[in-house]
C-alpha cells in the first residue's frame, strides 16, 4: 500500500490496541469535533464469504466514537463503552476505503453519547450509536 492509496488528511494511527493490531495499518484524521478512523479493506478484514466482517465494523465504530468523545472532552477522561448498537445496511469488499465518521451527540460529567456512519468508498454501509461512561484517567 502506498501513500496515494490513502485519502488526504489521514495519517497512520499511533494509538495501538491488541484487538486491532491484526488489522493494521489503520489510519485516522482528526477534526475539531471527531476522530475519523479509516483503513483500506483487505482479506484479513473479511468473513468466510469474503465480505467485510461485521465485527470489524462494530469494533472500529466503538473505537472511533469513544475517541471522538474523549477528543471533544479535551482528553482529560477515559471512556468505557456501556452500550453499542450497529445497524448493517450494506456491505464492502476488499480494496475499498472504509471510514468511520463519528458525531458526538452529548457529553456530560459521567456519560457521553455518540453516533457514526460507516462508509465504504463514501457509500454508507452501517450506522452505529454508543453510550460511554466517563471514568478518571489512569495515571
Amino acid at each position: 500500500m502506498t501513500a496515494t492509496d490513502i485519502p488526504e488528511g489521514f495519517e497512520r494511527r499511533t494509538r495501538k490496541s491488541p484487538l486491532t493490531d491484526p488489522w493494521e495499518p489503520l489510519y485516522s484524521k482528526q477534526t475539531d469535533k471527531a476522530v475519523i478512523i479509516g483503513l483500506r479493506l483487505a482479506r484479513p478484514h473479511t468473513n468466510g464469504r469474503g465480505l467485510i466482517h461485521g465485527g470489524l465494523i462494530a469494533a472500529l465504530a466503538d473505537a472511533a466514537m469513544g475517541h471522538s468523545c474523549a477528543h471533544c472532552m479535551g482528553g482529560v477522561s477515559s471512556l468505557v463503552t456501556i452500550g453499542l448498537a450497529v445497524d448493517f445496511i450494506g456491505t464492502a469488499e476488499v480494496g475499498q476505503w472504509l471510514a468511520v465518521e463519528s458525531d458526538v451527540v452529548k457529553t456530560g460529567r459521567t456519560i457521553c453519547f455518540a453516533q457514526s456512519l460507516i462508509k465504504a468508498d463514501d457509500v454508507v454501509i452501517a450506522r452505529a450509536n454508543a453510550t460511554f461512561r466517563v471514568v478518571p484517567k489512569k495515571e
